[in-house]
């Protein structure tokens, strides 16, 4: 008999490619990690993981028993979630994992909104970033991420993870006021090419938004400065120390004294922002409401 939690590390193993990866996403040793697939290989009568200098993949046999492993490991967050409604689970805590402008628009409002429609919901709030936020889920570190689409990250039809759409944004050019294209009512970005650009650092999925929607425009943004706090991208470019792309809402009260901010000429970049929990957990009683109250506050 295979044991569900030895499939949750299998899991992890693959998700995080290295033993101690896995092992402190699992609050785990890396020993107790060991241990458990070696015991899993054991019931299973296969080799399931190779280890090497790059760290630790899966054998073919491997990679059959992870396909089955999304699928029990999500019928069991179906199971869990028939469960707590049979019970009338409508009392509980919530974890939400978003990146700061997603709590400000979203996740905020959703919590107001939740406090007047289910009171015996507490939600528990982590300020991450998308590429953060889904492995934290996957972890069961959180119940629910609010992230952006970026490159590398799990597709809509990921079998571990559900997917629910909030909104889509524009990202607007920020120049500083003596700029040279300070004037025109929407910025072409192949204009931009040569100019020094305030960005996300890599990693971050607006980074990933950037540098392709630049690729698309024919260059390689020269990033001179970085950060993640799009109030300190302003700032730099409201001293003169370079252009920059920041999305719409990011924008929301900000001091745009130093700066012009116009719209991208052609087809804006955009970043598509969702919610994503386990895949089975959608329908818990406790994550149900969360997921609607997202929605809801997207909408607004």
């Amino acid at each position: 008999m295979i044991e569900a939690r030895r499939l949750h590390i299998l899991r992890a193993v693959a998700d995080h490619r290295t033993v101690t990866a896995a092992a402190a996403a699992l609050y785990l040793t890396p020993s107790a990690v060991s241990q458990q697939l070696a015991a899993l290989e054991q019931e299973t009568g296969h080799r399931l993981v190779e280890r090497g200098a790059k760290g630790v993949r899966l054998t073919p046999a491997g990679e059959i028993l992870l396909n089955h492993t999304n699928a029990v490991l999500a019928q069991l967050e179906r199971a869990e979630a028939e469960l707590a409604a049979y019970s009338s689970g409508a009392a509980g805590t919530v974890t939400v994992a978003s990146f700061a402008t997603g709590i400000a628009l979203v996740v905020a409002p959703a919590v107001a909104r939740l406090a007047e429609s289910a009171p015996g919901i507490r939600i528990r709030v982590q300020d991450a970033e998308g590429d953060a936020s889904l492995p934290m889920v996957l972890d069961r570190q959180v119940d629910v991420a609010v992230a952006v689409e970026y490159r590398g990250a799990p597709p809509a039809d990921d079998p571990r993870l559900t997917h629910v759409p909030l909104y889509a944004e524009p990202f607007d050019a920020v120049v500083p006021v003596r700029h040279r294209l300070a004037d025109t009512a929407e910025v072409p970005l192949a204009e931009l090419a040569k100019d020094p650009w305030i960005g996300p650092y890599p990693g971050n999925p607006c980074h990933d938004v950037v540098v392709l929607a630049c690729e698309n425009a024919g260059f390689q943004p020269r990033m001179e400065h970085s950060s993640d706090d799009f109030r300190a991208v302003v700032a730099l470019a409201s001293a003169d120390a370079g252009v920059a792309l920041v999305p719409r809402s990011a924008l929301r009260g900000m001091d745009l004294a130093g700066v012009v901010v116009r719209p991208v000429d052609g087809t804006a970049p955009t970043r598509r922002v969702f919610a994503a929990v386990r895949r089975g957990a959608e329908e818990h009683p406790l994550i149900r409401p969360v997921l609607d109250a997202l929605g809801a506050a997207a909408r607004v």
